[in-house]
């Protein structure tokens, strides 16, 4: 496929991700550069259903480094494919919204936008 291919292709499954098919990305080849703990955190960000969330101690316990909250945050922070590595489904213990690259005006609406019910 060509890189103008590669484009149009990412534009449709975003297009149709913002349209409601929460299957856009199923089947996305990913390469993202990363240490092997970051590429751990990230996949298991993938796991996460559409329209629920987790804690960053969850998200380090899925990993089997519980102890790790803060590097598991930081992995998080530090995802270079926002939305498609589903970062935003990530909140506080608490259920608060907790940093955001993009914004907590935008993660609320990511998760508004995936059906996650909310008090933000």
């Amino acid at each position: 496929m060509t890189r103008k291919a590669n484009v149009l292709n990412m534009q449709s499954r975003m297009d149709r991700y913002f349209s409601g098919d929460w299957k856009a990305f199923d089947g996305l080849q990913i390469v993202a550069d990363g240490t092997a703990f970051q590429q751990r955190v990230w996949d298991s960000l993938k796991t996460i259903p559409v329209g629920e969330t987790i804690s960053y101690r969850q998200l380090a316990s899925a990993i089997k480094q519980s102890t790790a909250v803060r590097a598991v945050a930081s992995a998080n922070a530090n995802n270079p494919l926002a939305i498609i590595i589903p970062c935003h489904r990530v909140i506080g213990e608490d259920g608060s919204l907790r940093g955001y690259a993009g914004g907590m005006h935008r993660k609320a609406w990511l998760l508004n936008h995936e059906g996650f019910s909310a008090r933000f």
